[in-house]
């Protein structure tokens, strides 16, 4: 089963089926009168000649595609931590939250980190190069900061004792789960 692939001139139009092998004439400027392809995963280069080409992903990875925005966001002559100044900013405020923490201020320390975290979607959304604050895609990075933000500040209102946030149903669940000690 080979069909034959044909191109003329520089415009080449081909269609290519069969096994690995290949000829050509070359005419007048280099250019490729006839090439004959007999696999079906051979592709022309550049100068029009056959290359055997794979299905396979590379046992390598030779390049990666940066998250759009993951550029920096400083020039390249700025010192480091400029460049990075959006991720810092969230880390540093969340540095400063787990600090209020660990001082025994609790609830002002997680909802710093939940304030961080919400801060950090504002910057993936509003700055166009946020450097290694972006991850993923800019949706993705958005929806994983809002979620975990809120989560975090709820709980930090909703955290005993005196809760500054009551859900009703939550203290209906936790009754149904843990049950009657008295009896």
């Amino acid at each position: 089963m080979a069909k034959t692939a044909r191109t003329t001139g520089t415009a080449g139009t081909a269609e290519a089926t069969g096994t690995a092998e290949a000829t050509g004439t070359a005419g007048p400027a280099g250019a490729v009168d006839e090439i004959e392809v007999r696999d079906h995963i051979s592709v022309p280069d550049a100068d029009g000649k056959p290359v055997r080409g794979t299905r396979r992903f590379p046992m390598f990875t030779k390049d990666t595609a940066r998250p759009e925005g993951g550029g920096r966001a400083a020039p390249r002559e700025a010192p480091a931590p400029v460049r990075q100044w959006p991720i810092l900013a969230v880390l540093s405020t969340v540095a400063l939250g787990l600090l209020l923490t660990a001082l025994d201020a609790f609830r002002a320390g997680t909802i710093l980190i939940g304030a961080a975290l919400l801060g950090g979607a504002v910057l993936r959304w509003a700055v166009r190069d946020v450097g290694m604050l972006a991850v993923r895609s800019r949706f993705t990075d958005m929806a994983t900061y809002i979620f975990l933000g809120t989560a975090i500040v709820l709980l930090a209102l909703m955290a005993q004792p005196r809760p500054l946030l009551e859900i009703p149903f939550l203290k209906d669940t936790l009754h149904f789960t843990v049950g009657d000690e008295a009896g």
